[in-house]
């Protein structure tokens, strides 16, 4: 155990119960402000310890939820009463922790991208595998209520032959952001890795973009196949991309077009996914991000009539997809997303980056 590592004491163990004991590695804002209240709000979960280098950071979530703090990873995973592990470690360091929890055998969800470069996914991947156990990567988009009703109605042949797919997903990331503080947290540092080549692997391409690649196979069955970028570095002072526009086509055909972006300022319209199709199209603004909510419209190709599409506005995309691999590790219900097809969009996106 490392020096500033805290052991938990014996009032801290948790009796085993049939609930998902649940492990946080990287307790930075993700964690505290969208893991650990969808874990709060997720029938049958519990949070057993978190761990971080900053032992500061840990405390501040178990603090909220309760369990122990440790700043030594083999303290959260040698606990008995721990089921699953959720990653949000700086993009870099994925891969080593994924190798480590999956090499105890222990169910994990690493947040997206898989790592910062392909080198480095392939090698999660491999150690996930070699594992043997239940690993998946985060994409919450998969799981927002109304992304998940988007899925539905294209299934159900609501929207006609569907023919693309367009995204827009940015938001205000100077180089000094740091996110605002809750008065529930108890210390813990940050800094903006996400602008750092090393740590992230890009900027808001490699951060943003994943979800809609991802999203779109989510939400049509049927995943990119071809993708060409174009990076843009015009407003913020770093030594990574601050915008990007993306384009592509599915397996079956659809076209796939996305701008994403660090450098719109956030009240401005920055939100909007369209799924267009020969009968219909769907609109949604607001969803994507980390947030319930939002809205959903069908517009009818026939009439231009306008109608909004009802779902549950309520429920978060982390506590739905908590709540996901959570019956999966339980054994309830199967995850339905593998690492090799995450890996091969991860590829595809890379590709991309270094052909533009």
């Amino acid at each position: 155990m490392t020096p500033c590592a805290r052991k938990p004491s014996p009032e801290q163990r948790y009796p085993r119960t049939t609930s998902v004991g649940w492990g946080v590695v990287g307790c930075g804002w993700v964690v505290r402000d969208h893991v650990l209240p969808g874990l709060l709000a997720t029938l049958d979960a519990r949070l057993v310890g978190a761990c971080d280098r900053d032992l500061r950071a840990a405390d501040g979530v178990v603090a909220a939820a309760g369990g122990f703090a440790t700043a030594d990873l083999d303290v959260l995973l040698d606990w008995p009463d721990l089921h699953a592990v959720y990653v949000a470690t700086p993009n870099h360091l994925h891969a080593a922790v994924v190798a480590a929890v999956a090499g105890r055998g222990i169910p994990v969800l690493c947040e997206k991208p898989l790592a910062a470069d392909v080198a480095g996914a392939r090698a999660l991947v491999g150690a996930a595998t070699a594992g043997g156990g239940l690993a998946g990567a985060a994409f919450d988009q998969r799981f927002h209520p109304a992304h998940r009703r988007i899925a539905e109605l294209v299934a159900a042949g609501e929207l006609g032959t569907v023919t693309a797919v367009r995204i827009a997903y940015g938001c205000w990331l100077p180089p000094d952001w740091s996110p605002p503080r809750r008065s529930d947290s108890a210390g813990g540092s940050y800094d903006n890795w996400r602008v750092d080549r090393a740590r992230a692997g890009g900027g808001a391409l490699v951060d943003l973009a994943p979800h809609g690649i991802d999203l779109v196979g989510a939400l049509l069955g049927d995943d990119l196949e071809r993708l060409i970028v174009l990076t843009q570095h015009r407003v913020h002072d770093y030594p990574v991309d601050d915008g990007a526009v993306l384009a592509g086509r599915t397996d079956g055909g659809v076209l796939f077009s996305a701008h994403v972006s660090f450098n719109t300022a956030d009240p401005l319209p920055r939100r909007r996914l369209e799924v267009i199709g020969t009968r219909a199209q769907l609109v949604a603004q607001n969803t994507m991000g980390q947030t319930p909510g939002g809205t959903l419209t069908r517009i009818d190709a026939r009439t231009g009539a306008a109608t909004d599409v009802p779902f549950d506005t309520v429920t978060s995309p982390f506590t739905a997809q908590l709540a996901a691999f959570g019956a999966a590790v339980a054994g309830t219900a199967p995850w339905p997303w593998p690492l090799d097809r995450d890996l091969r969009l991860h590829e595809l996106l890379h590709a991309a980056l270094e052909g533009s």
